[in-house]
């Protein structure tokens, strides 16, 4: 067993990598994009907040699968959007645009939960609400954000799994080939001991930043 697992381990940690890479590209992207639909969310332009909220629902409402697919399958099918996206490219942009609203609704919350009474104290203190915002909201909404935001970290490190539906060399999709080869369940055992330990990393990290940012408790 040890040997077979010796030899299927390079294609594996191949497969690993795309599906690090997906999930790596899909939080740099989508964290930045989250916070901005979620400023845009309690703005007090009344278009754009009803824009972002529906945008939200609809990432929220419908499978990811099915984004997947759309992006890939669908849009080419669109007069006027002829252009078949690749694999990769259309797996970025359905994460992206699929987790960033997620995130969104989460930094929402963050963001309300802020009690009224710090604005106004930093606004009689001359901050601009650039700076309010920078030194003293968006630390407090950090902290508390973390484990609803670290909750979704995990989720979208399993989520990249999906991917196999583009045909694309993921971990998942790697695995499963070896097996249906193979006729041996070893590489399963395989996946599932990558996914505990990136899972173990990821949550330690995440409380790293957690205890970094206890101290803007109120």
């Amino acid at each position: 067993m040890t040997d077979y697992i010796i030899q299927i381990l390079p294609s594996m940690i191949e497969g690993l990598g795309v599906s690090a890479e997906i999930f790596a590209l899909t939080l740099v992207l989508s964290l930045p994009l989250g916070m901005l639909l979620a400023l845009v969310r309690i703005s007090k332009i009344g278009i754009f907040r009803k824009i972002a909220a529906a945008y939200i629902y609809l990432m929220r409402g419908t499978p990811l699968m099915l984004q997947i697919l759309f992006i890939y399958y669908g849009l080419p099918l669109i007069p006027g959007m002829e252009v078949q996206l690749g694999d990769f490219s259309s797996a970025i942009i359905a994460f992206v645009a699929n987790y960033a609203a997620y995130f969104a609704e989460i930094f929402r919350g963050g963001i309300q939960s802020i009690n009224r009474g710090q604005y106004e104290g930093a606004k009689v203190l001359g901050f601009t609400y650039k700076q309010t915002m920078w030194h003293i909201i968006l630390p407090q909404v950090v902290k508390r954000v973390i484990p609803p935001l670290g909750n979704e970290v995990i989720t979208l490190l399993k989520d990249t799994s999906l991917v196999y539906v583009l045909a694309m060399n993921d971990l998942m999709r790697v695995t499963r080939a070896l097996v249906q080869r193979d006729v041996d369940t070893t590489p399963f055992i395989v996946a599932a001991v990558f996914y505990l330990v990136c899972t173990f990393v990821l949550t330690k990290i995440l409380d790293r930043i957690e205890k970094h940012y206890a101290v803007y408790e109120e």
